[in-house]
């Protein structure tokens, strides 16, 4: 009687799905676990409106979180740039309310949910606009010079 055959096949099947099986899953959020980490996640869900729409200002809210990560209370306005229009005040405004909307339920880990629990938290958004790279001077004088 012949020896049973390895089946490599599916030992290499195997090895591939065990990865998969140990990463998180695609459908659950990362879970936040410091201070840091809720600020990354809150200026990664915020878009500025296009500099067609509003010139860019800076802007901060004061918002506060329960335990399971959902807003505590209404989010609150405390500053917005000197300079800036009513319209600009305006567009900006939306986009924080916005981003807090689309970002929350944070997913908060049991110990920093209860460590933030009705803590307030001053978020700024700085938006600034890209100014142009001047391009490098070539002086035609300036050889280098090769040793």
């Amino acid at each position: 009687m012949a020896p049973p055959r390895s089946k490599p096949l599916l030992r290499f099947a195997a090895l591939l799905l065990v990865p998969l099986s140990t990463a998180p899953a695609q459908g659950r959020p990362e879970r936040l676990d410091t201070i840091r980490d809720v600020f990354a996640r809150l200026h990664s869900c915020w878009k500025p409106p296009p500099a067609s729409r509003a010139n860019p200002i800076d802007i901060t809210v004061i918002v506060s979180f329960n335990r399971e990560g959902a807003i505590l209370g209404h989010p609150r306005i405390t500053y917005e740039s000197a300079g800036a229009t009513d319209h600009d005040r305006l567009a900006y405004r939306i986009a924080v309310m916005e981003a807090l909307q689309r970002c929350t339920p944070l997913p908060f880990t049991e110990g920093l949910g209860g460590a933030v629990a009705g803590r307030p938290f001053a978020v700024p958004f700085r938006y600034r606009k890209k100014t142009p790279l001047k391009p490098a001077e070539q002086r035609a004088w300036l050889i280098p010079k090769i040793l």
